[in-house]
């Protein structure tokens, strides 16, 4: 006897989706509830303030870095199996970083979450997008990346807790039920993998080039003056050019980039992901720093732009992918033009109302990077697409701290401690903290929106109005017939 859809959708596909959602939960949760806790960490485990910050980075350059990889191996070898082992492996090494004796310990068993992480993502975006009937895939996305969207507004406040009154180590150890909860539910679903290219082997080459060209670029990312990562960047990313132009199956096929709307709903994302790194360090610095709140208080606020945030992935699911590019230029609009009244806000009020205006546009636009792109692309390589997305939203996220006048290490090593940013650059444009800090800035995150807005909507000029017109003239001629 057959088993009835719930909810429009048939029993695999919401395992699919359920793996998605408790999977991405995971590695949110992780990232959010990590943050509070590394002052403790630091202080117990009694490390140099320099290798602090590689708890953080190590993971991010890892997961970022191998994205597009494994996308590719998901798409090979099949998705449900990538999903798994990336489940596992992230599972495994959150339970070594709850035992670390030492920093350095901790920061390696971090990098082996961010490989865990680099595979939970594109593998399950893949896995529910091939188990999706086609129409469907969109809004099954869109309701999986809000159920994993709720990680943003437990996530500091559970990490806070949880090193104040029992041991940062129990951020790692909440992972580890998660992680099994979304191998046993991955198991549960139908495997899929690209059938054309199942006797092809993976491009090593082309995935050794594009993972150090992504590292490069993240460190110069993080640390603009260091242009030897910079040009590290450009000749790694020469070499995998070439690699896949000579390649009989390449790890991304290059005709992905002439895909327009794919890349400028992935560079738009990119942008949103950046300015919400931006807000979710500024808000909270500047109620406490700026307006004298305490954390309890300033929790509390931030409770509402984070809920904020974790509505956007179900409202894009329901975005049509010809209607994703035009959606996306009205967000980061709205998204710059409340970031701009947030960094001019004279009161708290006005703040929290104009941030959580901003954290719902730019919920949305970090929603269409995922589901939009899925959609205007082949379901066969949709784990090589989504690898290449979620690749660069993590590489550029650190960009996001980079524009409000902080660097990726100063907000872990300032604002993580409860210390104050250093003077100079774009802070200038917020204020100054009661004890004469400066605050960072929201002021080029906005700028950075508007102008994504503008590229986006004229990326939808030159896409959408000529395919409405086409179908017009089509219609007029389909009626002429019939007047005829």
């Amino acid at each position: 006897m057959s088993v009835p859809p719930v909810n429009g959708l048939r029993p695999p596909v919401r395992w699919a989706q359920a793996a998605l959602a408790v999977g991405a939960f995971c590695v949110q949760l992780d990232s959010f509830a990590l943050n509070p806790a590394l002052p403790v960490v630091r202080a117990d485990l009694h490390g140099s303030p320099a290798v602090v910050p590689w708890v953080v980075s190590g993971y991010l350059l890892a997961a970022g870095a191998l994205m597009p990889a494994a996308g590719r191996l998901a798409d090979l070898y099949g998705r449900r199996r990538m999903l798994t082992l990336g489940a596992v492996l992230f599972g495994v090494s959150a339970a070594l970083c709850a035992l670390a004796p030492t920093l350095p310990f901790l920061v390696a068993a971090r990098v082996a979450q961010g490989v865990g992480g680099a595979l939970i993502m594109p593998a399950g975006l893949a896995l529910l997008t091939n188990a999706s009937p086609p129409g469907q895939g969109r809004r099954a996305t869109g309701r999986a990346l809000g159920l994993a969207g709720a990680a943003t507004v437990c996530g500091p406040f559970l990490g806070g807790v949880l090193a104040q009154w029992a041991s940062w180590r129990a951020v790692f150890w909440l992972a580890v039920p998660f992680a099994a909860a979304t191998v046993w539910l991955a198991c549960r679903a139908d495997e899929s993998r690209d059938a054309s290219a199942a006797q092809s082997p993976l491009d090593v080459a082309g995935a050794w080039t594009a993972t150090g060209a992504l590292l490069c670029l993240a460190r110069w990312l993080e640390h603009v003056g260091g242009w030897g990562w910079a040009v590290g960047a450009a000749l790694l990313g020469t070499l995998f050019v070439r690699a896949e132009r000579r390649a009989p199956a390449p790890l991304v096929d290059l005709a992905l980039f002439r895909n327009l709307p794919y890349v400028t709903l992935t560079v738009a994302g990119a942008v949103a992901n950046a300015a919400t790194v931006a807000l979710l360090y500024v808000l909270p610095l500047t109620l406490q720093q700026g307006r004298g709140w305490d954390a309890l208080g300033a929790g509390v606020a931030f409770s509402a732009p984070a809920a904020a945030l974790a509505v956007g992935g179900p409202v894009a699911g329901r975005v049509r992918p010809g209607a994703a590019v035009p959606v996306m230029a009205s967000c980061l609009a709205g998204a710059g033009g409340a970031l701009w009244v947030a960094g001019a806000a004279t009161g708290p009020s006005v703040l929290v109302v104009a941030s959580t205006g901003a954290a719902v546009a730019l919920g949305v636009a970090g929603g269409l990077a995922l589901t939009g792109t899925q959609a205007v692309v082949r379901r066969e390589r949709a784990g090589e697409a989504s690898g290449v997305t979620k690749s660069v939203l993590t590489v550029t996220a650190g960009l996001g701290l980079a524009l409000t006048g902080v660097g990726a290490a100063g907000a872990v090593g300032g604002a993580g401690a409860g210390g104050l940013v250093g003077p100079g650059g774009a802070g200038d444009l917020m204020g100054r903290t009661a004890g004469g800090g400066v605050l960072p800035s929201l002021a080029l995150p906005a700028v950075g929106c508007l102008l994504g807005a503008v590229l986006a909507a004229a990326v939808a000029v030159v896409t959408v109005v000529p395919g409405r017109r086409g179908a017009g003239r089509g219609r007029g001629r389909r009626r002429g017939r019939g007047r005829g």
